[in-house]
């Protein structure tokens, strides 16, 4: 009898730890308002008349809908205009934390999310030269991501004497001009998607002749 008493209270003690250790675990994976903002997007370019959802987590309210205006600013509660067009959500919303701790919070926890993108908004143009059917200069719709295996079909497609392993990319930095070269064999034919770089406004796409033609 105590042997089995004994049994039944090494039972209930190893359940007892396996839940303290589930709460431990579930605790640990929960996210906190101090992370939350690593979490925002820092791809997508904000624009005129994109609406976004706004929330400062200390305040507990419910989040805001806003809208940027045409000249690309954010009337933001408590601060007035800050200007978010050509500024990511996590951009934006890092700017707006230190505006607001600097003038009125302890610590703000501002989140900024894209809610409706305003797609008759142009972000710019990418170039496409050399051996495609139609050369020239593309619009990059507002809210879309366009690469460059998109770019060369909005030019019409390759010509017969292009060569598609070694199509340039040339894009203007502060450090100078950086070229990618990009084997679009390997995004069509194999899938390899990671491959296909997002082109940027003012990127140049040369796609040269193939050194033997046949």
């Amino acid at each position: 009898m105590k042997k089995r008493s004994l049994i039944l209270m090494a039972m209930c003690l190893g359940m007892g730890l396996a839940s303290a250790e589930t709460k431990e675990t579930n605790r640990l994976v929960l996210p906190d308002a101090a992370r939350s903002i690593t979490l925002l997007d820092d791809r997508q370019k904000l624009g005129p008349g994109d609406r976004v959802t706004y929330r400062v987590i200390e305040d507990q309210d419910d989040p805001r809908s806003l809208t940027i205006t045409d000249s690309g600013d954010l009337e933001v509660p408590y601060l007035g205009l800050v200007h978010a067009a050509g500024k990511t959500s996590l951009q934006l919303a890092k700017e707006v934390k230190g505006l607001l701790e600097k003038q009125l919070y302890y610590q703000a926890t501002v989140i900024i999310a894209i809610e409706v993108v305003n797609k008759t908004r142009v972000s710019g143009k990418v170039y496409v030269t050399g051996q495609v059917r139609n050369r020239g200069g593309f619009e990059i719709p507002g809210g879309e991501t366009l690469t460059v295996s998109k770019a060369i079909l909005s030019a019409g497609g390759f010509s017969d004497f292009s060569d598609k392993k070694n199509v340039r990319l040339i894009r203007k930095t502060a450090n100078g001009k950086q070229t990618f070269i990009i084997n679009v064999v390997e995004i069509w034919e194999k899938g390899n998607l990671d491959k296909d770089l997002v082109v940027q406004p003012d990127d140049l796409i040369v796609v040269p002749a193939r050194l033997v033609n046949y």
